[in-house]
């Protein structure tokens, strides 16, 4: 006789049991947090492999770019830089003003965000998670938390990091939500994804709240995820119902979130908290003597 396996059903209840041990224990205890971060690490040359097909056709047909070409690049990015150098001077003559405003102010927080440049290497299959992977990670500082810009707005945000990729949430994810404020007046309100690129809802905002279509909707640092003041989305359209307390308003997102290829990782200034005034000092303060 032969002995007989395990059955099937057995099997599939095993199977079952031992995923739902693993869901728990990384929704409520994040235990698995390493484990995915490890297999992330053994990804990394799969992503970089990915996108070889396209750095090889970027160099190939850089071999065939004729002489005239070249020159054309070539005046665009002297103009290009001019643009920028005005730029910079203007904005170095800011920064001196600034900073001369925060010495009043005695404060210690740096004016401008450290960044550095990383490359979208993969996106996500899966057509209801906007999310993608750069090739800047743990050993570049990366951590889960951080902001990720393009050169037009704020893209997202990295939610979890390996020792050489990062996996960032973008904007356009139904679940993720960016606190933010009206250039114009700085109403504040929430910016939520749809699961379109092309469109994000502004929540919680009044029917009688002074916003308007074009308005700018830049990052209020609420929250302490995102850096403040960064672009975020646009106002495209307003709709009012009659009875409603809040309106409908739809934005379009600044950042090309289909587009870009390269991306700016922020790396926010660390703060200093201020020391607490010694108690002892109360009796040098006017009136803090006994009467008597």
């Amino acid at each position: 006789m032969f002995a007989q396996g395990p059955v099937p059903g057995f099997r599939l209840l095993l199977v079952l049991l031992i995923s739902a041990a693993l869901i728990v224990a990384d929704a409520r205890f994040d235990k698995l947090a390493p484990l995915r971060s490890t297999l992330a690490t053994g990804l990394a040359p799969v992503y970089w492999l990915g996108n070889a097909p396209y750095s090889f056709s970027d160099w190939f047909s850089g071999l065939f770019v004729s002489r005239d070409d070249l020159q054309r690049e070539n005046e665009e990015l002297k103009t290009r830089m001019l643009i920028l150098e005005r730029r910079a001077l203007k904005y170095a003559a800011l920064a001196s003003e600034n900073n001369e405003l925060r010495r009043l102010l005695n404060s210690s927080e740096a004016l401008d965000d450290r960044v550095i440049v990383g490359e979208i290497v993969a996106v996500s299959p899966d057509p209801y998670s906007h999310e993608i992977v750069i090739n800047k990670g743990e050993s570049d500082g990366v951590k889960p938390g951080q902001a990720i810009l393009d050169a037009e707005g704020l893209m997202g945000q990295v939610v979890q990091s390996s020792q050489f990729t990062a996996r960032v949430l973008l904007v356009s994810d139904s679940s993720h939500a960016v606190p933010v404020e009206v250039v114009r007046n700085g109403l504040r309100a929430i910016l939520l994804g749809t699961g379109d690129p092309r469109e994000l809802d502004v929540l919680h905002v009044p029917s009688t709240a002074d916003i308007r279509e074009g308005d700018m909707l830049v990052s209020s640092g609420l929250g302490g995820r995102f850096p403040r003041g960064y672009p975020v989305a646009e106002v495209e359209s307003i709709t009012k119902e009659a009875g409603e307390p809040f309106v409908t308003i739809r934005a379009l997102p600044k950042a090309r979130l289909s587009e870009s290829r390269l991306v700016l990782v922020v790396f926010q200034p660390e703060q200093h908290p201020v020391p607490a005034e010694n108690s002892d000092t109360a009796g040098d303060r006017p009136g803090s003597e006994d009467a008597g």
